[in-house]
C-alpha cells in the first residue's frame, strides 16, 4: 500500500482458548503518523486481551470533524491535545479520560543525492525553483509545527510560495519520497521507516522551534462504559505499548 494514502485496517481476532471476543470490534481512530505504531499497539492489544479492535487513519482535524458529525469512533488518538480537549469540553469526549500516549518531533527529510555531505537546513533559505512539502497547517498538527518553525526561524514569507501541502503527514511523506518536493518536514517517527529511499538529509527540527507536539488520547461518549475501550487505554499508556511508541520514534511522557 503507498505511503500516505488513507488506511482502515481491520484485525480480526483469531480465538485463544478461554479468550472471547467482543461482539462489534473497537473502532479507533488514529492521526496518519501513528498509524505504523498503532497497527503494532493493536496487534499486541488483539494477542494480549483476546479483544477485536480496528483503526481508522485520517489527519487529527478531518477526525475530529467526523466525530463531531457523529462517526462511529470510540477512541480518538490524536496528533495534539487541542483536539482531545475541545472533545472533553463539548461533551463528545468522556471526562477524565484524556491521556499523552506519545511526544512527537519533526525532521528535514529527503532522499534527494545532492545533500550528501551538505548542510540541507542551510537550502532552505533559498530553494530556488523547489518545493518543500508540509502536511496542511490548519487540520494538521505536524503541519501546524511545520509552519511555526518556519516562522520562527524567519523563513516562513520565503517559503510559502514553494510549500507542497499534504492533506496529513502521510501524503507529506509521499510527495517528498517520490521527489514530488525536494524537502519535506515530516514526522521523525515517519524517518525511521524501512520503506523509505536511504535519506541524505535527515536534520532534527528543535523541539524549541515549536509547541510540543504532544499527543493526547481520549475515550469517547459512544464507548462510554465500554469495558474493551476502557482496556485499549489503559493498555495504550501501559509498559507494553510505551515501548513500541519508542520503537517507532516518539518520546513518552514520563
Amino acid at each position: 500500500m503507498p505511503l500516505g494514502h488513507p488506511i482502515k485496517l481491520l484485525y480480526s481476532l483469531v480465538l485463544l482458548p478461554g479468550l472471547v471476543a467482543a461482539a462489534e470490534p473497537l473502532t479507533v481512530a488514529v492521526a496518519s503518523n501513528f498509524v505504523p505504531a498503532a497497527e503494532a499497539i493493536v496487534v499486541r492489544f488483539i494477542a494480549d486481551t483476546g479483544h477485536a479492535a480496528r483503526i481508522t487513519a485520517g489527519s487529527t482535524g478531518k477526525l475530529y470533524a467526523q466525530i463531531s458529525n457523529g462517526a462511529p469512533y470510540d477512541v480518538f488518538l490524536a496528533a495534539d491535545s487541542e483536539r482531545p480537549e475541545l472533545l472533553e469540553a463539548g461533551g463528545l469526549g468522556v471526562q477524565g479520560t484524556r491521556a499523552t500516549y506519545a511526544i512527537g518531533s519533526l525532521v528535514l527529510w529527503s532522499g534527494e543525492s545532492r545533500f550528501d555531505s551538505v548542510d540541507c537546513r542551510k537550502y532552505l533559505e533559498d530553494l530556488g525553483p523547489d518545493h518543500i512539502a508540509i502536511a496542511n497547517p490548519e487540520i494538521a498538527p505536524y503541519g501546524a509545527a511545520a509552519r511555526e518553525f518556519l516562522v520562527n526561524i524567519g523563513l516562513w514569507e520565503s517559503v510559502e510560495p514553494k510549500l507542497v501541502f499534504g492533506e496529513n503527514i502521510s501524503q507529506t511523506m509521499q510527495f517528498v519520497a517520490s521527489g514530488n518536493a525536494i524537502l519535506g518536514l515530516i514526522a521523525r517517527s515517519q524517518s525511521v521507516d524501512r520503506r523509505l529511499p536511504k535519506a541524505t538529509c535527515n536534520w532534527p527540527v528543535p523541539g524549541s522551534a515549536h509547541q510540543p507536539l504532544e499527543q493526547q488520547a481520549v475515550l469517547l461518549q459512544r464507548a462510554a462504559g465500554n469495558v474493551v475501550a476502557a482496556a485499549f487505554l489503559e493498555f495504550l499508556t501501559g509498559p507494553v505499548a510505551r515501548e513500541i511508541v519508542v520503537r517507532y520514534g516518539y518520546t513518552v511522557p514520563q
